[in-house]
């Protein structure tokens, strides 16, 4: 059975806010609410990719501590625009 694009999105949204790390559990819960209904399937798929990621590897790159790896690149830009505290002055 394939699962629906609704069910898909529950998941995501779940997985996003039970991490591990609490700084991760509210970016990504956040990000979530607000941006994955939204995203297109490839982008849903990189985002399930980035999601098996270290959640310390993940707060680096949001955090900018580290160089984020190419393929997340654009997603991790885009999830440090929506969490709050996070921007950097240009």
């Amino acid at each position: 059975m394939t699962e629906t694009r609704e069910a898909r999105l529950g998941r995501l949204k779940t997985r996003s806010m039970w991490r591990g790390i609490r700084e991760m559990d509210l970016i990504l819960r956040d990000f979530a609410d607000r941006e994955l209904t939204g995203l297109p399937p490839d982008t849903l798929d990189l985002y399930e990719a980035m999601l098996a990621e270290n959640d310390h590897d993940l707060l680096a790159w949001i955090s900018g501590a580290i160089p984020t790896p190419a393929r997340y690149d654009a997603l991790i830009a885009r999830i440090r625009a929506t969490a709050v505290g996070l921007t950097r002055p240009e």
